[in-house]
């Protein structure tokens, strides 16, 4: 086991950040802690770290009690945090450098894992720039840089991707990916749920402190109802209509909005067939029809009540 959490409380005076949450990570996954802002992943990790300390529970990374002086067991670990946390007096070139010595003495080796390093974000053109004249994704890069060039075994990565372009945040994914296919075991907290479905092996959502669900994406779509969203253009359509579709078997919900009919189908086969069929028999008229299995947010709605975004 590379992480093992039981029993986590965490309050902040009378606020109970973590509620005795529980978490096994194994050696070789990419764990994506999910959860909306201010549901405690920062906090968890905090603590997983022994940078914040906790009032009940215990930490354990390699099988060993993590505590603020493990150090044998922190030279191990790579860490990015959401806020970048280089050094603007130094350029990029010597910012990898000077984070990369700070676990790895030899300067034969310092020096080939920072150039490692940089060609593995593509930074090579920026060397000798200044963290202040890189764009957001840019930077975002240099900052991974400087948390994995002495190769750790662990990397946790806290919200990696908020306010980069695009470009820069498939790049960050990517190289993730690579980092796990080099044997780094990954913890990646977020609140975009694209991501956890793109790269992550497995998953737990988080919401006001506590672990509500963990499993793969597959196993976590299999715990609700929703089978299938149906989307349609619509013209003309009453109310009377929408109430007999939400009378159709197999139906769960149905909202008409601006030519829009949404239907939230569950599991199970023909469920569009039988829609088609009714607007069919009725000669209500219609186009562009969008199906979409569910996702981690309609997980996270029928668990939770509300949005993954809210």
């Amino acid at each position: 086991m590379i992480v093992s959490v039981k029993n986590l409380v965490k309050r902040f005076d009378k606020i109970v950040a973590i509620d005795h949450l529980n978490l096994e990570i194994e050696e070789g996954e990419i764990f994506g802690l999910l959860g909306p802002n201010g549901s405690g992943k920062s906090t968890t990790i905090n603590c997983i770290l022994s940078l914040l300390k906790y009032d009940k529970g215990s930490i354990e990374i390699f099988n060993k009690p993590m505590k603020p002086d493990a150090y044998d067991i922190k030279k191990d670990i790579g860490v990015i945090f959401q806020n970048v946390a280089v050094f603007d007096e130094l350029t990029v070139y010597e910012n990898i450098s000077y984070f990369c010595s700070l676990y790895v003495k030899d300067r034969k080796e310092v020096k080939r894992l920072t150039e490692e390093a940089i060609k593995f974000v593509s930074l090579e053109e920026f060397t000798k720039f200044y963290p202040k004249k890189l764009s957001g994704g840019l930077l975002r890069r240099l900052n991974i840089a400087c948390g994995i060039a002495h190769k750790p075994k662990l990397i946790i990565l806290d919200e990696p991707t908020v306010a980069v372009d695009p470009q820069s945040r498939n790049k960050i994914l990517e190289g993730i990916k690579e980092l796990n296919k080099q044997g780094a075991t990954i913890i990646y907290t977020t609140h975009y749920m694209e991501e956890v479905e793109q790269i992550c092996s497995r998953i737990s959502i988080m919401d006001k402190g506590k672990i509500i669900a963990t499993g793969t994406k597959e196993e976590l779509k299999e715990m609700i109802s929703v089978g299938e969203k149906i989307k349609l253009e619509v013209y003309n359509m009453n109310e009377e209509a929408v109430k007999e579709i939400r009378e159709l078997s197999g139906i769960l919900s149905v909202k008409y909005d601006n030519s829009l009919l949404t239907i939230k189908s569950s599991k199970g086969r023909n469920n569009l067939v039988r829609i088609l069929e009714y607007l069919g028999a009725k000669e209500i008229k219609f186009s562009q029809v969008y199906t979409e299995l569910p996702t981690l947010n309609d997980v996270f709605l029928e668990i939770t009540g509300k949005e993954l975004r809210d």
